[in-house]
């Protein structure tokens, strides 16, 4: 049997196992906007959209559970989730998770300060002495994140991080740009904080399983229709609608039918939450 077709019949016994079974992926995520969250009791968000299609197309229904992060990470561990979304690729995972080809979304770590209290940001050292609001569990840039410079104080969402800026209880926050844009939005903070131009980081955010059999198999076609997905306009239209950001159709060159030339048109160079 060619490899080709091999591969599609395990593919096929796969999918079958977890519904001719009656089966579903058990899938962990923290509420991470625009990315992933809940909205009058419905989620939503561009990762969580982009990942309910694929495993449609898939064939594979999926139990979604909303927890924070370090308690996602937990049950991944104690094999109580079959899979986490949107989690950075870390090396002390290597032998618990898979990832497919294709990420999600690209997380853009910044910090933001209150206009009342502004600190101009470079590097690490202007971090000096200062208290640095972080989400518990969450790993950011390799850079702040081995920094000694800084104090680090946890909260228990994002908007109480952004929450206890307000009131100068800390410095500064750091997060991804688009969910820190997402916070001040919904608390009608925008002209009360900035966002620091200065990116501390950037990183790719996946859905992620655990490896258990088949399991492989599924990570790769996985991200297969992933990425042709994101080539087709419904992708552009969940991009538009949860950014504001534009995506180009993509182009194909002459001659490689196989490729792609398509390019964002803003660039957004991402849960440890969104890690993830």
């Amino acid at each position: 049997m060619p490899d080709t077709a091999r591969f599609l019949t395990a593919l096929l016994f796969t999918c079958l196992s977890f519904n001719a079974l009656g089966e579903t992926l058990h899938i962990v995520t923290e509420p991470w906007a625009p990315y992933v969250y809940i909205e009058n009791g419905q989620a939503r968000g561009l990762d969580y959209e982009t990942t309910a299609i694929i495993f449609e197309r898939l064939g594979i229904d999926v139990k979604w559970e909303f927890l924070p992060w370090k308690r996602c990470l937990s049950m991944l561990k104690q094999g109580q989730a079959d899979g986490a979304l949107d989690i950075f690729k870390r090396s002390e995972r290597d032998d618990l998770l898979l990832y497919p080809s294709e990420p999600l979304s690209d997380v853009e770590w910044v910090l933001f300060y209150a206009n009342a209290r502004p600190h101009p940001f470079l590097t690490m050292d202007d971090l000096r002495d200062l208290t640095i609001g972080v989400s518990p569990g969450y790993l950011y840039s390799s850079a702040f994140d081995a920094s000694t410079v800084f104090t680090r104080e946890p909260a228990p969402s994002h908007e109480a991080n952004f929450g206890k800026l307000l009131l100068g209880r800390i410095d500064m926050v750091i997060t991804d740009r688009r969910v820190g844009q997402h916070v001040l939005d919904q608390m009608k903070a925008q002209d009360q904080i900035t966002q620091s131009p200065t990116v501390l980081g950037r990183e790719p955010e996946y859905l992620a399983l655990r490896k258990n059999a088949g399991m492989d198999l599924l990570v790769q076609r996985f991200g297969a229709e992933l990425k042709r997905f994101k080539r087709e306009p419904a992708y552009a239209e969940l991009v538009s609608r949860y950014t504001g950001e534009a995506v180009m159709s993509p182009i194909l060159p002459a001659g490689d039918p196989g490729r792609s030339a398509a390019t964002p048109i803003k660039t957004v160079e991402q849960q440890e939450s969104g890690a993830q």
